[in-house]
């Protein structure tokens, strides 16, 4: 294959009725690492909402049990995307994290909020250190994709298209950030859960956590009281992300999906996961609707293809 392969594939699809094959394309074969890299990034940035942070804090799975939470929220988001909505196995992630959000008080406010995290944090994180910028057809079909996963969570006035998406981001965070202590100990202990992840394990702790910091906009650091990184710190970290960029884009394209569960980070399921199992209820885990499910053979959760990043 071509550098450009995948991307002259998706442009050459519909991002109005192809918007899953073209996510799971950009998300398992153009920009698996930068995928995985935004994603908990837009999810971190739900922390500085007061509302979203405290009740995270509350049920202390981000505090007590963070690498399982980290690890259900990807493997559940993943098992959409690899297998589709209306897939057995896509159909039982949703309906798993809407028995999860149904057990806590959510307003439709804060989930839409996230949703567009979701969309708007990997464009953006793209357009600044990808080996190359979504187009628009990937844009498209990225807010299509979160709109139809929206819909099945039943999430009222979704944004139409991605700019829409990023406007009610930018407008929900100007009007929302703010300190809790309850939702800094959520980004403190999520910040030490990353500085375990491979690669940035090799590195010290305390540099890691700079280096995620100086990736942090200044409204996000002001809701956590961060202190603010220097310009030099910022100009190291930023760039040496924008150079991993340049040097991805001389990489031959990856030709077998990764996806998230075959990823080093997922660690919490080392002999297998449900999907129907997983995930996090303040009253214990409730029996999957289905009645029980056999454990999936733990060489699918850890299997890594062997094909460049």
């Amino acid at each position: 294959m071509q550098r450009y392969e995948w991307r002259d594939r998706i442009e050459s699809m519909d991002p109005e009725h192809d918007f899953h094959e073209i996510y799971r394309i950009v998300v398992a074969h153009e920009f698996p690492w930068d995928m995985n890299q935004s994603l908990s990034f837009a999810l971190y940035r739900t922390y500085a909402v007061p509302g979203i942070g405290a009740l995270l804090a509350r049920t202390g799975e981000f505090t007590e049990r963070t690498r399982k939470r980290y690890d259900d929220t990807g493997l559940i988001l993943d098992a959409v995307l690899e297998h589709g909505f209306t897939s057995d196995t896509g159909r039982s992630a949703i309906r798993r994290m809407n028995r999860m959000h149904r057990a806590y008080s959510i307003s439709n406010d804060e989930m839409r909020y996230v949703l567009c995290t979701f969309v708007v944090t990997p464009i953006r994180w793209m357009d600044a250190y990808g080996w190359r910028p979504f187009t628009e057809t990937e844009r498209i079909a990225s807010a299509n994709y979160y709109r139809e996963l929206g819909r099945h969570m039943n999430i009222r006035d979704i944004p139409e298209t991605h700019r829409e998406f990023a406007e009610l981001m930018d407008a929900y965070e100007a009007e929302h950030f703010g300190y809790d202590p309850g939702a800094r100990a959520v980004a403190d202990s999520t910040l030490a859960l990353m500085t375990t992840l491979p690669p940035q394990h090799h590195a010290p702790a305390w540099l890691m956590r700079r280096f995620a910091m100086a990736l942090m906009d200044d409204a996000l650091l002001r809701a956590f009281d961060y202190p603010r990184p220097s310009p030099l710190m910022r100009m190291l970290s930023r760039g040496a992300l924008w150079l991993r960029g340049r040097f991805v884009r001389f990489l031959p394209p990856r030709t077998q999906p990764l996806y998230a569960r075959q990823l080093p980070t997922i660690r919490s399921y080392p002999d297998g996961y449900d999907i129907d199992r997983i995930g996090t209820f303040p009253a214990g885990c409730p029996l999957p609707e289905h009645g029980p499910q056999p454990t999936r053979d733990a060489r699918t959760v850890g299997e890594t293809p062997g094909s460049p990043p």
